[in-house]
């Protein structure tokens, strides 16, 4: 008698699910095939997102989205088909690019090295209505929200959509044993023989209330716990991706080693709160797990331009309870944990009765200690933590920091930035370097010209540099006209990354600059002889709210030197 089979049942969270990635004989043939095909340099955001595409995680998605797909998750959370997809997935390209491709062809897409990882079929390509997008999916059209200024100011306006066909994942380079794809998480729960699993997303440090919430959420949940933080693109300002995984590494040793494990997840945020976090579960599902906490003001991007939180603390929760079925997983739903004293522990703060000692720190007071270099107590975070974080950001008077002067022509700028450096430098202690703007246009620009765009490419490039010399501690003073807002920002969040960035804009009057007009400059835009002239011919874009505004007029150099050394001083950056 032949002997039975054994079937098991596996449960539908540990099956294998599709990946879009060909066979490794096919990789190789359409790897020489797509060399000749018209090539797309892939953003950081576009690679995050294809990673995702091809690996399985954002599951069912077979490519970038079709203009249907697109306005039907932008109106409705849907794809055109129905299924529940709440954030555009979009291939942006430039105009230039676009208008030599048609619906019919492929595209090779390729990393920033040039290597090539993947091809996309496109099916549609048209110009999106962006601000409908940002009311839609992020909830208002507000440049103070990261992922709509970079709707506006850094995506391509150009949309590509369609299936993609994976030849190879990016490589990864650091903490390789860390990062898994679905089906390797997948296997590795089957493996464990956990069925039951709880994911914990984070784009922070684990402190002891994300310890003793996610302790609470497996106990909840009677489910093992993965920790998930995102090592791709978060918020412009968050701590880098390879001091967090330290400091996760240095605290997963806390947790039981038998019920808890930790992964890399390679994606890119959009902070978009309610939606993100449906986003969130439909992701965490896809990578195997049956549960996701969701805490107060998941994926909340911070205030908007009127001061006000983009979203409420529990909006997140209430949609995500909405769509629980559909999304395919549990949520476990957790409030702010604050640290009561007299109990020596941790508790959910609306379950806290009157009359107790209620301790917290904020983000910004942590921060604000480190950067002054305070205590930190044990009762809010792991000495290994605090170790850790220390060490990539030192208090701010050892720290690198850009000073930028922005103005009109004429204002005064690489006056008191000539005026700064030497003062900075009679300080010592730190290396000062003046990236006057004209000096800028001698030695890194000199092929460019006056256009909006090539005025832009200049800035940008000031402001890498700016922000390489932060980077390794030193002082950089940067002092061109930089007109436009949108450049102002990104050159802030490019150096704010690695260290302080004080703007200091040079409000002297247009008048006044025409008045001094030592390059007699203003006079041949006046007569038509200069064009795209700022503040003549072309826009100046006040900023709104700088570190400090000094206008020249009847004012010597020294003395607004004097203040720029005052606010660095109350700033922390130079020691007083």
């Amino acid at each position: 008698m032949a002997a039975r089979e054994r079937v098991i049942d596996m449960p539908n969270n540990l099956a294998p699910i599709p990946e879009l990635y060909v066979s490794h004989d096919s990789a190789q043939k359409l790897k020489h095939e797509a060399a000749s095909l018209p090539s797309w340099d892939m953003t950081p955001r576009q690679i995050c997102d294809l990673e995702l595409l091809m690996n399985g995680g954002f599951n069912p998605l077979k490519g970038f989205l079709s203009e249907d797909d697109y306005n039907s998750v932008v109106d409705s959370m849907r794809l055109a088909d129905g299924t529940l997809w709440p954030i555009p997935i979009t291939l942006d390209v430039s105009e230039e690019f676009a208008a030599g491709i048609e619906p019919g062809q492929d595209i090779a897409l390729r990393d920033q090295e040039g290597v090539i990882l993947a091809t996309l079929s496109v099916t549609d390509r048209w110009t999106p209505d962006k601000s409908r997008e940002a009311e839609k999916v992020f909830g208002a059209d507000d440049l103070a929200h990261p992922a709509v200024n970079y709707l506006h100011n850094v995506a391509g306006p150009v949309y590509l959509g369609g299936a993609i066909t994976g030849i190879q994942p990016p490589v990864h380079y650091d903490f390789r044993g860390r990062r898994d794809t679905p089906n390797e998480l997948r296997a590795l729960f089957r493996k464990l023989g956990w069925r039951r699993i709880v994911a914990f997303q984070t784009r922070n440090p684990l402190h002891r209330a994300h310890q003793e919430l996610t302790f609470r959420a497996a106990k909840e949940a009677q489910a093992n716990l993965l920790i998930h933080p995102v090592v791709g693109m978060t918020k412009p300002g968050d701590v880098d991706h390879f001091t967090r995984v330290r400091c996760y590494e240095a605290v997963l040793d806390k947790y039981p080693q038998s019920t808890t494990t930790m992964s890399l997840l390679n994606l890119a945020m959009r902070m978009a709160g309610p939606r993100e976090a449906v986003w969130h579960g439909i992701i965490r599902r896809n990578h195997g797990c049956t549960h996701f906490i969701v805490g107060r003001d998941h994926a909340g991007p911070g205030k908007n331009s009127a001061g006000q939180d983009f979203y409420g603390p529990y909006d997140a929760q209430d949609l995500f309870r909405q769509y629980e079925e559909e999304i395919g997983l549990e949520m476990v739903d957790f409030k702010h944990m604050v640290y009561v004293q007299e109990r020596a522990q941790y508790e959910p703060a609306d379950e806290i009765e009157d009359g107790v000692t209620v301790l917290n720190i904020s983000g910004t007071e942590l921060r604000r200690r480190l950067a002054e270099g305070l205590e930190i107590p044990e009762w809010f975070s792991f000495p290994e933590v605090v170790k850790e974080l220390r060490r990539t950001r030192p208090p701010r008077s050892r720290q690198g920091f850009t000073v930028f002067f922005t103005g009109l022509s004429g204002s005064g700028k690489s006056t008191i930035a000539n005026a700064l450096m030497v003062k900075l430098m009679e300080m010592g202690g730190r290396p000062v370097t003046l990236l006057d703007g004209d000096v800028v246009r001698k030695h890194l620009s000199s092929e460019l010209g006056f256009s909006k765009e090539h005025r832009d490419i200049n800035i940008r490039r000031i402001g890498y540099v700016a922000s390489e010399i932060t980077k390794n501690g030193g002082i950089a003073i940067c002092a061109p006209i930089a007109p436009y807002t949108s450049t102002r920002r990104a050159v802030r969040e490019m150096i704010e990354d690695y260290g302080a960035f004080c703007e200091v804009h040079v409000a002297t009057p247009l008048e006044e600059c025409e008045r001094r007009d030592r390059k007699g400059l203003y006079k041949l835009a006046r007569e038509g002889k200069i064009k795209e002239f700022t503040g003549i011919s072309d826009p100046y874009e006040e900023p709104a709210s700088p570190e400090l505004r000094v206008d020249t007029t009847g004012v010597d150099v020294d003395n607004c030197a004097h203040q720029v050394i005052l606010k660095l001083e109350q700033l922390g950056l130079i020691a007083g």
